[in-house]
């Protein structure tokens, strides 16, 4: 197998793990004003005890706080690799979707301020500005991330020398806006069911019975979608793992009907990267294909690095790449009990309250 071949696989395997893992970050924190608000939940070992929204919300921010720094690595690892493997796929790719990579960029830039100065002061203010803050920044790359891959795929104005010849607005066409609102609701999914798999009481239903409605709406756009761009680009292969991503988001939204939420969240995993995949399987052998002439495309050959420099990388990512997903599935199994209402201190400031909660779930194991 060509090296080129092998770096294509590899970044999709990258942006794969971007998704699947961040992409719950971005769920939870889309759904952030939706499910943090006031309710009576009767359905912990302590008996009825009033949580307020900032209870749910803490829960909801503390199922994710030990993880979604470390899920943005997959996003600057894609990056990088595609800088240092395909270095033309990076330059069309970043000058021609310069604006909406920019709002995704300044939109995780204030979701990480959210998410890290949240608790740093005890108002009520403050702390709403910055769930506003992770509500904007999660919404936002969810949606226009879709909206970038459908382009990706499908194929955008690239002349003979490499470089995008459209504007903004061409990639804002009603199939690119689909492909948006389907990352979006299924995201939404994705993270409701990690709602409802990390937390107990009153929250993990609420979480669950929204993650089944959100996921038909989800499921819905994603068939329609799905079959739109393998109409027009893809073979057997990426039709097969659309259908298989299908087949995996049904059998989600079963289990979460079922209340299995372990086996739900593990469907909607699986959705997402089958789908992810069936796209690269479309794209390749291009990269990044011109709607002007398919003669200037750009593709895994000539927009590749040299030889040597993919030898060397391979040489990096053999010895480097178990040593990180060991470190990141150690993270998620040091984490993995439920946080329940008692978990979340109210006599504490916020920023401790985090701390303190991460204590007790690792304490738990």
């Amino acid at each position: 197998m060509e090296l080129t071949t092998v770096w294509f696989i590899l970044i999709a395997v990258l942006w794969v793990g971007y998704f699947v893992l961040e992409g719950f970050d971005y769920g939870v924190g889309t759904l952030l004003p939706v499910l943090g608000r006031d309710e009576t939940d009767a359905g912990t070992d302590t008996g009825a005890v009033r949580h307020t929204g900032e209870t749910r919300r803490r829960q909801m921010l503390s199922s994710i706080g030990p993880f979604w720094d470390g899920n943005e690595v997959w996003l600057l690892t894609a990056g990088g690799a595609t800088f240092a493997a395909f270095p033309h796929w990076y330059a069309t790719l970043f000058s021609g979707f310069y604006l909406p990579l920019l709002l995704i960029l300044v939109a995780l830039i204030v979701r990480g301020i959210g998410l890290e100065y949240r608790g740093k002061v005890d108002s009520r203010t403050w702390r709403a500005r910055m769930d506003a803050m992770i509500v904007v920044g999660s919404f936002l790359p969810a949606l226009l991330w879709g909206v970038a891959f459908t382009n990706i795929v499908v194929g955008v104005p690239i002349d003979q020398d490499m470089e995008y010849v459209g504007g903004f607005f061409n990639l804002l066409n009603p199939l690119a806006l689909l492909g948006g609102l389907v990352t979006l609701t299924l995201f939404v999914t994705h993270g409701a069911l990690f709602v409802a798999l990390k937390t107990d009481g009153r929250l993990r239903h609420d979480a669950r019975a929204l993650g089944l409605k959100v996921g038909v709406v989800s499921a819905a756009l994603a068939v329609v979608w799905l079959g739109l761009v393998h109409a027009r680009t893809g073979g057997l292969v990426s039709w097969v793992a659309a259908a298989l991503a299908a087949v995996a988001l049904v059998g989600a939204l079963l289990m979460a009907w079922r209340g299995r939420e372990g086996w739900a969240f593990a469907g909607t995993f699986g959705a997402i990267a089958l789908a992810t995949v069936s796209l690269f399987l479309a794209l390749f052998p291009d990269v990044m294909p011109s709607s002007l002439d398919p003669a200037w495309s750009l593709t895994v050959e000539n927009a590749s690095s040299s030889q040597k420099t993919l030898g060397i990388m391979t040489v990096v990512a053999v010895i480097f790449t178990p040593i990180v997903l060991l470190y990141q599935s150690w993270t998620y199994w040091t984490f993995r009990k439920r946080i329940s209402g008692h978990h979340i201190p109210t006599d504490v400031h916020p920023a401790a309250a985090t701390e303190e909660t991460r204590a007790a779930l690792a304490g738990e194991r």
